[in-house]
């Protein structure tokens, strides 16, 4: 809804039918309350690109960048990705918990995290990517900034999930607001690996031959092995990261800018809170809850499997296939099919369900893991897998926050005494995920570490290839079947989705009906 607009109740059903009396203000019925207008959906949907620009070129590239251009001996960069992750995960329910208890202003609930916390996290974001001119402290500072980044940014992230709830009650209307945010969200990763790899990719750090290392994976490699450009200097690559992550900054700002001025929170849409709880009592509320605890662990599952590809795919890339100067191009084919996709996925889950959905697009990944390990180093080849398995993505994008609204609205359902804990429920599910990145990256940079990871070499161990493998391939599939076992238990499907939707209509109506009554009375009176 356009800011500016009324913040009236919005629910399927009519609204107040009274007429107006002395001294008594009428409550007018409007039907289309609940309807979120195209551009509205796409000024919601522009708000969820930062997270996922500074995520993806995140996850794609600090890994690589610690490891070969900040010069970052690989055991700290694994302390640096871990502890940044594990912090930032234990920031979203703090921030969850403080978002839920604060005050409505007249911007709204949710938008005064967001519009605070943006020009900090830009400032963090960018002095990520500068090397700083001391070796000693290095370290602190990667781990300083990042932390601080991930802490600003989920000030910005779990209010704008929040919000979902608070610009429509219309179900279909939130469904499709969410499409709408994953498909920007998605092009947001196209727009991140864009910039950050075709930046970065036109000053590849130079790497340094391996000579006499007969144990080197490059033997596999075929005649499309590429090397980066030897008159490009470290400092020059370093300054293209600096002026990629500049550029990822100002999207970053007018972004949020964006999401202000077009997107009006509804108070009404949410149902009025109950009495505030402590941090540990929320806790317990949302993992006590088992549709909640079953689809967080499902998805917690499938989340890890896509981010331990994402942030080792790279590496992949340049050394097990041998594509040092193509792997940002690679990359992008996978995000810019996900983007295409993602229309795809909405009409899908529509049409079949939100579980045969999951079931459908998380499978659909595991063959081309299994064909980009043991397909020989092919660049036209790898273009074609990395385009199917960009469709396999979006659905991954997709599915979590659709679903998310789902177990909110069967919570209220089951708990009519116990509302207003929206934040604390999205909160908790992006902690989850987000820590278990954090062990993923911390681990998968520890494994390279110990399988003898050459810092800038052209080349890298045989163990190095192996674990390389392990890491985009079999350990994903692994976490993809335990997640989708997870979700044979997940309980809510269609009928009860929709039996939900009805009872939620009934509730909001009835409430309505009653706060009318008691504002003609009290008008009455006087």
């Amino acid at each position: 809804m356009a800011r500016g607009e009324g913040g009236e109740q919005s629910s399927n059903a009519s609204l107040l039918r009274k007429s107006p009396s002395d001294g008594v203000q009428p409550v007018i019925k409007d039907k289309k309350r609940g309807h979120l207008s195209v551009c509205s959906k796409l000024c919601y949907a522009i708000g969820g690109a930062p997270y996922q620009i500074t995520g993806c070129a995140l996850g794609f590239f600090l890994q690589i960048y610690l490891l070969d251009v900040a010069l970052v001996d690989p055991f700290y960069a694994s302390i640096i990705l871990f502890v940044g992750r594990a912090w930032d995960a234990v920031t979203d329910p703090t921030v969850g918990f403080l978002v839920s208890r604060s005050p409505w202003t007249r911007f709204g609930k949710m938008m005064p995290w967001i519009v605070l916390s943006t020009p900090l996290a830009v400032a963090c974001y960018f002095l990520i990517w500068f090397v700083p001119p001391i070796d000693q402290g290095k370290i602190i500072w990667y781990l300083v900034f990042y932390c601080l980044f991930q802490s600003l940014q989920t000030c910005f992230h779990v209010p704008y999930s929040a919000l979902t709830m608070f610009i429509s009650s219309e179900q279909k209307e939130r469904d499709s607001a969410t499409a709408y945010r994953m498909t920007v969200e998605v092009l947001g990763t196209v727009i991140g690996t864009g910039i950050q790899g075709q930046i970065v990719g036109m000053a590849n750090a130079p790497c340094i031959p391996v000579i006499g290392d007969l144990n080197s994976s490059s033997q596999v490699f075929g005649p499309e092995v590429n090397i980066s450009q030897p008159h490009i200097s470290l400092e020059h690559t370093r300054q293209a990261y600096m002026i990629a992550s500049g550029v990822i900054c100002a999207i970053y700002v007018l972004c949020a800018v964006i999401l202000f001025f077009g997107v009006k929170e509804r108070k009404d849409t949410s149902r009025i809170g109950s009495e505030p709880m402590s941090f540990f009592q929320g806790i317990r509320l949302v993992m006590g809850y088992g549709p909640y605890a079953k689809l967080v662990m499902g998805f917690l599952f499938t989340s890890l499997a896509f981010m331990l590809l994402e942030g080792n795919f790279a590496l992949f890339c340049c050394y097990t296939l041998g594509f040092r100067d193509d792997f940002q191009n690679i990359l992008l084919v996978i995000m810019l099919s996900a983007t295409l996709t993602i229309p795809f996925w909405q009409w899908f889950l529509t049409r079949f369900g939100k579980k045969t959905a999951v079931y459908v697009g998380t499978t659909s990944v595991i063959p081309f893991l299994i064909a980009v390990v043991l397909v020989k180093s092919n660049l036209i080849v790898t273009y074609i897998i990395s385009f199917a398995a960009g469709v396999s993505i979006a659905a991954a994008f997709l599915l979590p926050w659709s679903m998310l609204p789902d177990v909110v609205d069967d919570f209220e359902v089951n708990n009519p005494d116990s509302q207003g804990h929206e934040a604390i429920f999205y909160s908790f599910y992006v902690f989850f995920t987000k820590f278990a990145s954090g062990v993923s990256l911390g681990i998968s940079t520890l494994s390279l570490d110990f399988a003898g990871y050459v810092t800038r070499g052209c080349v890298q161990p045989t163990e190095v290839d192996i674990t390389l493998k392990v890491l985009v391939s079999a350990a994903p599939i692994l976490l993809i079947i335990i997640g989708l076992i997870i979700f044979l238990t997940y309980p809510i499907n269609e009928k009860r989705r929709k039996d939900n939707r009805e009872k939620l209509n009934e509730q909001r109506e009835n409430e309505l009906d009653s706060e009318t009554e008691s504002t003609e009375t009290e008008g009455s009176v006087v």
